[in-house]
């Protein structure tokens, strides 16, 4: 190297454990002008004329290794892709759940799209050449323009609410009684989606950023509905998985010029966002906000390492507290907003109506539930949220009464609509020469009702009465005033125009018995969510449920149930009071990986036990203290076994490739 030779520190994207760290390139002097913080790269990886691809994390003069380095190839494209605050992020969630900071940008960064690149550049420089006159008028808000501190006409139908300062969380006027609201266009959502409008909208107009995350596309309907009365279109970036690539890549490029309102699922957190304002994020308890894909980081948790990063607001929101949240608040990380007034939905759980009366409380739709539904038919309409979608999505033998699995994979069948032959919900072969394996009966009973099945009821019931179907076959988003009667699955309710006139909420017993941790605090999510689509006045019944969770719906005081709830789990040491990590692969892999650990790291290592398919899992439980100290001995660990490759036989040739080891932290799917 000479002196004054410019390096790259380049991070490469790759998901290989053993390349998760920068490599120093030189910059060739043709390419000095280009090589910037945060563009793509392609560079040289060690021999055989290999390329490999990369994003620049910092140029300096000079660098500390004295040998020759290896020049850059060439610049990919000349847009800083990577800013310094989102690679920052990257590396610190990954190094937080023992992963690859290369697979945390694989989530922030989409693919790029030459065509839309080539048209934002031109964009950007068609802007920056009008005249000098026209940027004044711009910033003096007397023309429009892409200046975050223009005032869009759309915000005048609230602009008085918007002055009354909703960025601040001290300030935030809460409903203590979840309700709809009517949009100045006519459509109805959530008072929720229009806080989060308001204060986003709030943010924007003061030259900041806002990153709004929601579950699925349903609340992301009513979010982008209520943003479109408030701000102007461009000041919106919609960020999620149903865009094309185009469509993402355009608005991943636009957060990165100038303050947006990002609209998006779980990777949009990860988002580029100039002078990032505001986080939240509506329903965190929801398990879509878990990241499938390793390093498996909750949107939640991203989120708080950014907010602590670039000391931006954050905000949890929601009808029902998650237990994650409640442990935030108890420990002062986060900040609990009172209502500003005391009143709760009227809610009937009819286990306290029904006394000793067995026949009462075995009924799937109790008599107090038909008098409701029927009375609230003649108004509008009537929501009847059920457990499972489907006709019959759980059968049995009718004689033994033994579950009905299928003979090629051992799933369970299920019927999809009446008549239909049974089929297998794993893998989907129709059981159409079934025979029970305990006692030889060929015939079927029905032990639960879906969407299907119970539509079909209600519909001899109340003759006459149109009935909806609102599941994941069935995509429903919002209903009229008209009588009818919706029947929808757990989280697929639409949104009816003024609410409805009655909430009924079965199968409460079928979905406390799930095996989960996190039961009861789902169940009192999907609850609470469907009595927030309630008319004012209108009652919600709880079927076939007491005990804590039905007083905490009745009461509307989740923060109750949930503080309640940590407290069991802080004795029994059940996450989130600890975390854990598991440990999956090969047997010899797991007991090395786990060995690694100091003897003070954890609490206590449950297994190994056998998967089935050759692996063993060992499950890690430790404090929130030690986190850095076992991610990084298991983060090794991973590297270790991933480089640990050795040479086949000499008859054979090649390699033999290593063992697989999994880590996973804060693991959903073990508890």
């Amino acid at each position: 190297m000479a002196q004054g030779d410019l390096v790259a520190r380049v991070l490469l994207a790759s998901a290989l454990p053993q390349l998760d760290h920068l490599f120093d390139y030189l910059v060739p002097p043709e390419l000095a002008g280009d090589v910037r913080l945060g563009v793509r790269v392609k560079v040289p990886l060690r021999s055989a004329g290999r390329v490999a691809d990369g994003y620049v994390v910092e140029v300096a003069p000079d660098a500390e290794y004295s040998g020759s380095l290896s020049r850059i190839e060439s610049v990919v494209s000349p847009v800083p892709v990577l800013s310094t605050e989102v690679f920052q992020l990257a590396r610190r969630v990954a190094d937080r759940a023992a992963g690859g900071a290369s697979d945390v940008l694989r989530l922030a960064i989409p693919p790029r799209q030459v065509r839309v690149e080539k048209a934002w550049l031109a964009s950007q420089q068609s802007t920056s050449e009008q005249p000098t006159s026209a940027q004044a008028t711009s910033e003096d808000g007397t023309a429009g323009g892409d200046s975050p501190n223009v005032e869009p006409p759309a915000i005048t139908g609230y602009a008085e609410q918007l002055e009354e300062g909703l960025a601040a969380a001290a300030r935030l006027s809460v409903d203590a009684v979840p309700r709809l609201v009517q949009l100045p266009d006519g459509a109805w959502v959530g008072h929720w989606a229009l806080t989060l409008a308001q204060a986003a909208t709030r943010c924007w107009l003061d030259g900041r950023s806002a990153i709004l995350i929601v579950p699925d596309y349903r609340d992301q309907e009513q979010l982008q509905r209520a943003l479109a009365t408030l701000a102007p279109e461009h000041a919106v970036a919609r960020m999620d998985a149903r865009q094309s690539n185009a469509e993402r890549y355009r608005a991943f490029l636009d957060t990165l010029a100038s303050a947006r309102i990002i609209v998006g699922n779980r990777s949009a957190v990860y988002a580029p966002a100039a002078s990032l304002g505001l986080i939240a994020i509506w329903d965190d308890g929801d398990p879509l906000h878990a990241e499938p894909l390793a390093p498996y980081v909750h949107a939640r948790d991203a989120a708080l390492v950014r907010q602590e990063q670039q000391g931006c607001a954050l905000w949890l929101l929601s009808h029902s507290r998650s237990i994650e949240a409640q442990r935030l608040v108890e420990i002062g990380w986060l900040s609990a907003v009172a209502p500003a007034r005391r009143a709760v939905p009227k809610v009937i759980v009819t286990a306290q109506q029904d006394g000793d009366d067995p026949l009462a409380r075995a009924a799937r739709i109790p008599s107090i539930a038909w008098r409701h539904a029927r009375a609230a038919l003649e108004h509008g309409p009537v929501l009847v949220q059920v457990a499972r979608p489907g006709y019959a999505p759980t059968l049995a033998c009718r004689r033994c009464h033994q579950a009905a699995r299928c003979t090629r994979c051992e799933g369970p069948l299920a019927l999809a609509h009446a008549g239909a032959t049974p089929a297998c919900t794993w893998c989907g072969a129709p059981a159409v020469d079934w025979e029970c394996s305990a006692c030889g009966e060929r015939a079927f009973r029905l032990v639960s009702a879906g969407t299907g099945r119970t539509a079909e009821e209600l519909g001899r019931a109340f003759p006459g009465a149109r009935v909806i179907v609102a599941d994941g076959e069935h995509t429903v988003l919002e209903v009229g005033p008209k009588p009818a009667l919706v029947v929808a699955s757990r989280g697929a309710e639409p949104v009816a125009a003024g609410g409805y006139r009655a909430v009924l909420l079965l199968d409460g017993e079928r979905m406390l018995a799930r095996e989960s941790l996190r039961v009861g605090e789902d169940c009192l999510r999907w609850w609470s969510n469907a009595a927030a689509l309630a008319a004012p006045g209108a009652t919600t019944i709880l079927a076939g449920v007491a005990g804590p969770i039905a007083s905490a719906l009745a009461t509307w005081r989740h923060d109750v149930y949930a503080s309640h709830e940590l407290a069991d789990r802080r004795l029994l040491r059940l996450p989130p009071t600890i975390r854990v990590a598991t440990v999956s692969g090969a047997a010899e892999a797991v007991e090395v990986a786990v060995g690694a650990l100091e003897p003070g790291d954890t609490l206590d290592a449950l297994g190994p036990v056998p998967l089935g398919d050759g692996t063993v899992r060992t499950i890690l439980r430790f404090e929130y203290g030690r986190g850095a100290a076992v991610a990084g001995a298991l983060r090794a660990a991973v590297i270790r076994n991933a480089t640990g490759r050795r040479k086949r036989p000499a008859q054979k040739g090649g390699y033999r490739p290593p063992p697989t080891l999994k880590v996973r932290f804060d693991d959903p799917e073990i508890l």
